[in-house]
């Protein structure tokens, strides 16, 4: 088994495992691809100000916090909780610290060489499905470029980049794999994480938060790595790099229009919210630049 020294545990919160600061429980809940509805952002900004700080906060991994949360016994309140699940935002309860899988924002509605909505939604659900890719470190993250290289800079576990419109390469940590179509690609990324699980050898859930246990494919011996990389060159299709995305109306590959809005600090507040929601449509996507896109607007 690899061992890796660390000062503190794995500690990246959720929502049943929250981080307790000084103003309170602070919970983070994870978004596939930075996805939600409106309705949801809606009903989650409720939620913060019936029980934490009143504000959303939106993470590099375009996730959501809520801060100031009660808690007792280092738990959020339950009532907390249920609310949460009332959403929809919490959706598998034995695997929310593991649904970790960042996706270009724009996939599908705007450039880009392929929809990846489609494979996050199914590598999602595989995740979930799989009691065993419940141990997984809460910092293991999955990214899934559309081409566009946008996010393929991005330090990941596992991943894939779209070299067409139907085929996609795989990434595993810093080296590549082999090109396959999209609708292989959840298996095969669910399978590359069975194979770093086995090289990382069995640990329980406390060994796993504990200073012994990698949690990252980096993280293996060079003789791991060997055994876990698919040894592929790197496709020249994917030496691509997206131009950073202009705040204000973007027109999407329809017709209709993708509202992208800066959220000063990352920090969503009563008054911003508003305003966002007053101007969404169905859907809300969070981004890595801890800003909102809105997308589907029907151009007037």
């Amino acid at each position: 088994m690899v061992t890796v020294e660390r000062e503190r545990a794995d500690r990246c919160p959720g929502v049943l495992r929250p981080w307790i600061a000084d103003d309170g429980a602070l919970v983070r809940l994870r978004l596939v691809g930075g996805a939600l509805s409106t309705q949801q952002l809606a009903d989650l900004l409720l939620v913060s100000g019936r029980f934490g700080d009143g504000d959303v906060h939106l993470t590099r991994r375009a996730n959501l916090q809520v801060r100031g949360v009660p808690h007792t016994g280092g738990e959020a309140d339950p009532a907390f909780v249920e609310a949460v699940v009332a959403t929809g935002l919490l959706p598998s309860r034995s695997h929310e610290l593991v649904r970790n899988i960042m996706v270009s924002p724009l996939t599908g509605r705007l450039g880009g060489r392929a929809d990846l909505r489609p494979v996050a939604a199914s590598l999602d659900a595989l995740v979930c499905a799989d009691p065993d890719l419940a141990d997984l470190s809460a910092r293991f993250l999955f990214v899934l470029d559309d081409g566009r290289g946008d996010v393929a800079g991005r330090p990941l576990d596992l991943g894939a980049m779209a070299v067409d419109a139907t085929h996609a390469q795989l990434r595993v940590g810093e080296h590549w794999g082999e090109v396959v179509a999209l609708d292989d690609v959840p298996q095969a990324l669910v399978g590359l994480a069975h194979r770093f699980r086995h090289l990382r050898g069995p640990v329980d859930t406390d060994a796993l938060e504990g200073s012994s246990a990698p949690w990252h494919v980096a993280e293996l011996d060079d003789a791991g790595v060997a055994m876990l990389d698919l040894h592929h060159a790197r496709d020249l299709r994917t030496q691509v790099k997206a131009l950073p995305l202009p705040v204000g109306p973007l027109a999407q590959d329809d017709g209709r229009t993708a509202l992208h809005v800066d959220v000063p600090d990352g920090l969503l507040t009563h008054d911003l919210a508003t305003r966002v929601l007053a101007e969404a449509g169905r859907d809300v996507v969070v981004t890595p630049w801890r800003t909102l896109v809105l997308p589907d607007l029907e151009t007037a």
